[in-house]
């Protein structure tokens, strides 16, 4: 087990829904979801609406079934993504070793940082009141040796809280943890352990790894491992981009061609601007239909030549669409372009190893 690297994982609390009450106050203390309605699906709840059952991916029509005053509010991704922005630019300050997941929460590598503090469980401690001080946001942390610990310790003291899983205390933790609560074992997979009688790191630590790859396939090596707090994926800094795209979940579903077409071209709008932006071009465009059921249609079209501008990307994701097969009311139109003029470029993230210095 390696034990030389400092891993923080950060986690914004109830993001969408807390930027919402934090920008209207009158939400606060609220049951809360961004997205959803009667026939949307839940972006984001509060954790006032989570104690009803409500969570993200639910169907709103459920959501309200469980909190019938529940408040629902449309999304506004470019207010998270701005906030976001102001929090990726705090955790920069104390490393370039930033790998974010998503607008809300990320990996850091502080094992060598950029204010030379030997303990991981002070930056997190900073990170977090900087962010609620510039932000008036709170997150969670977890730190820890790996990738993997960070992010089942940023979990375990939820809202606003830390939790340091010290090299000397990852087997007995891992042994005690529940297995619902290993990242990256999800409910499906939850239960079929349940039924072999596994219930926590222990009972997966006293299967073979050649049990679990009987049972679980490629995925068996990696509970073997991980039970064992073993993780060696380092914080990828720089990912290469391999596509760009653009969604829009509508708040009332399309149910006619013409605004259909509309929302194409603001789509492709909004992706020919983030190309520009990045400096980014594509050769091949995926046009994605969710239907008022749920069910999602793609489909593509390479050419040779990169796209562009968005008269390229409008008229090719007219013809996209002209081969769908069903005529259904329309939630969510996304585009995204691939086969990317980055796939060229050799990025390398070098992992900074230096002695594990004691934690608080």
């Amino acid at each position: 087990m390696q034990t030389d690297r400092k891993i923080i994982h950060v986690d914004m609390d109830a993001f969408y829904a807390s930027v919402e009450q934090h920008d209207f106050p009158e939400l606060k203390g609220k049951p809360l979801v961004v997205g959803g309605g009667m026939y949307g699906v839940v972006a984001a709840a509060s954790y006032e609406a989570r104690k009803y059952g409500i969570r993200s991916a639910m169907p709103g029509k459920i959501a309200l079934e469980k909190c019938p005053h529940l408040i629902v509010v449309k999304p506004r991704f470019a207010r998270y993504k701005e906030i976001s922005q102001q929090i990726r630019a705090i955790f920069y300050e104390f490393t370039d070793l930033v790998e974010p997941l998503s607008l809300d929460e990320a990996y850091l590598d502080v094992t060598e940082n950029k204010k030379n503090v030997d303990s991981a469980q002070e930056i997190a401690r900073e990170i977090r009141k900087r962010i609620f001080e510039e932000t008036g946001l709170t997150a969670s942390a977890g730190i820890s040796v790996n990738k993997f610990l960070a992010k089942v310790a940023s979990d375990y003291r939820k809202p606003n809280g830390q939790k340091t899983i010290h090299p000397s205390q990852i087997l007995q933790f891992m042994e005690e943890l529940p297995i619902e609560k290993f990242y990256g074992i999800g409910k499906v997979t939850a239960n079929k352990m349940h039924e072999l009688h596994i219930f926590k790191g222990l009972h997966l630590k006293e299967k073979s790894l050649e049990e679990l790859v009987r049972l679980f396939g490629k995925s068996g090596a990696y509970y073997y491992n991980v039970v064992r707090g073993i993780h060696h994926s380092e914080v990828k800094a720089h990912r290469i981009q391999k596509s760009v795209g653009v969604e829009e979940t509508f708040w009332e579903n399309l149910l006619d061609e013409e605004e259909v077409f509309k929302q194409l071209e603001i789509i492709s709008e909004d992706l020919n601007k983030r190309l520009l932006t990045k400096e980014i071009k594509g050769k091949s465009l995926t046009l994605k239909i969710k239907y008022k059921d749920f069910t999602v249609y793609t489909r593509s079209k390479t050419q040779e030549e990169y796209f562009g501008n968005e008269k390229n990307l409008f008229e090719t994701a007219k013809k996209l669409w002209e081969l769908r097969p069903f005529d259904k009311p329309v939630r969510l139109l996304g585009l995204s372009l691939s086969n990317l003029n980055t796939q060229a470029k050799k990025q390398v993230s070098v992992q900074l190893k230096i002695p594990f210095e004691e934690f608080e």
